[in-house]
């Protein structure tokens, strides 16, 4: 059999659109369930009538989103550890990149407990606000705090069944996580008047719910054991190869933290309806972030399997069904804003005075998703290939733009400016990691095979 027929029947044997939208899909409910934790909370204290209330809740959700922002890295280095060990097929490896990450999310977990005081003084010195607000948000964190160490080790959960291509099965997880959390958000707040304090117990419940769920989904779905050698798990290459892959994932994600941080600082600042405003659209930014992040995350998770087997083709169909569908996303999430925007913001508000506050800044997100596709798409390309050294690199430069326009805008264009350096810190971590990838693709595949 020539080379020809056998390259024209490898092509053959690609993934297809069907395959790719079939693991999408189920990835963009669950990744929809993260900024819907915060995005719950923030609609159902809205209707408390109380702008200080929203205002503490939103602080409150911006902490823990950037907080497990910090460690988003569980999540995604085991999915990209786990598939790269799927696709190889290499069972002790698969073992270990469930219980390395599974150990540093407890460490971390239990670290965010302890030092819940300082981390709390801290964050409300960043973000400021009225006494009011300041006062609700430090009293839904001194609550959501204990669900720490439970949500991170349900990133590691969810991480290894991503990477396993078991994404209904995370799906799972998730979906039961925001089906209690939203329950009883409404029995807590609306039957026993609990305020802030029920939103941020119902979380935390909702919480500790997705690790017993997706523990006993693990236990039930392996095949083997997950016991292993104590040498094979600390192997040294390999833990040191994780550890570097989730340092740069975390100065990344610092690099988040930061310009989140002083977004909503700079927000805060023009008063509490215009927080109160932001606050909204930053939750309608997530979700937007995580509907593209599900196309991300099935990209990451066919770049690791193509990577793991040494099949280039597959590397570069994937490379090829992410640009498709990140713009087709991306076109359509920005047409729905643009023709239904204005129906969104109530479900976030009843307050005739934020809405229209809202109203008046939505337009930029119709420009986000446009702008920020590209480095979502990338992110999920280099998370699966565990090259991270790119993203890190491009997010701090995209970080010094967006530091220069924070600084220069505000003052001439107030709250629209803040909203201009946040959109310009979105364009520039797309167009520096969009420049990255032919080396990323010479690194993966130095010389190509067929």
């Amino acid at each position: 059999m020539n080379k020809r027929v056998i390259h024209a029947r490898k092509k053959d044997q690609l993934i297809s659109n069907k395959q790719y939208l079939s693991l999408s899909f189920p990835l963009i409910i669950a990744g929809i369930s993260t900024p819907l934790l915060g995005a719950v909370d923030t609609a159902v204290v809205g209707r408390l009538s109380d702008a200080a209330a929203i205002g503490g809740v939103a602080i409150g959700a911006v902490i823990f989103n950037t907080m497990y922002w910090l460690f988003g890295f569980l999540r995604v280095s085991t999915s990209g550890f786990t598939a790269q060990a799927f696709g190889a097929k290499d069972e002790d490896e698969l073992k270990a990149a469930f219980i390395r990450p599974l150990l540093i999310a407890w460490l971390f977990g239990i670290l965010f407990v302890l030092f819940q005081q300082p981390i709390l003084s801290a964050s409300l010195l960043v973000f400021g606000g009225t006494p009011a607000v300041l006062e609700n948000a430090a009293m839904y964190f001194s609550i959501r705090i204990w669900g720490a160490p439970f949500l991170l080790t349900s990133y590691v959960m969810i991480g290894w069944l991503m990477g396993m291509g078991k994404v209904k099965l995370s799906l799972a997880t998730q979906i039961g996580m925001n089906i209690i959390n939203i329950v009883l958000d409404l029995v807590f707040v609306f039957l026993l008047d609990m305020g802030v304090q029920g939103v941020a117990l119902a979380t935390v419940i909702g919480e500790v719910f997705a690790v017993a769920l997706g523990g006993w989904i693990i236990l039930r779905t392996t095949k083997s054991s997950l016991l292993i050698s104590k040498d094979k798990l600390l192997q040294s290459d390999k833990f040191r190869e994780m550890l570097i892959v989730n340092r740069d994932h975390l100065l990344r994600t610092v690099c988040l933290l930061i310009m989140t941080g002083i977004f909503t600082a700079s927000g805060a600042r023009m008063g509490e309806e215009a927080l109160a405003a932001n606050a909204i659209l930053l939750q309608i930014h997530y979700m937007i972030a995580y509907l593209i992040g599900g196309f991300a995350n099935a990209s990451s998770i066919f770049i690791g399997k193509a990577i793991g087997k040494g099949n280039r083709l597959e590397y570069i169909r994937t490379l090829q069904l992410s640009a498709k569908w990140g713009i087709l996303s991306a076109g359509v999430l920005a047409l729905m804003m643009l023709l239904f925007g204005k129906a969104i913001v109530p479900l976030f508000t009843d307050l005739i005075g934020i809405q229209q506050t809202t109203e008046s800044y939505l337009f930029w997100m119709i420009i986000y998703p446009l702008t920020g596709f590209v480095g979502l798409m990338l992110e999920g390309i280099f998370s699966g290939a565990t090259t991270i050294s790119p993203v890190r690199n491009t997010i701090f430069l995209a970080l010094l733009f967006y530091l220069v326009a924070i600084w220069l805008l505000p003052p001439i264009y107030h709250n629209h400016g803040v909203w201009f350096a946040f959109i310009l810190f979105s364009l520039c971590r797309s167009v520096f990691l969009a420049l990255y990838v032919p080396k990323l693709t010479s690194k993966s595949f130095p010389i190509s095979s067929y």
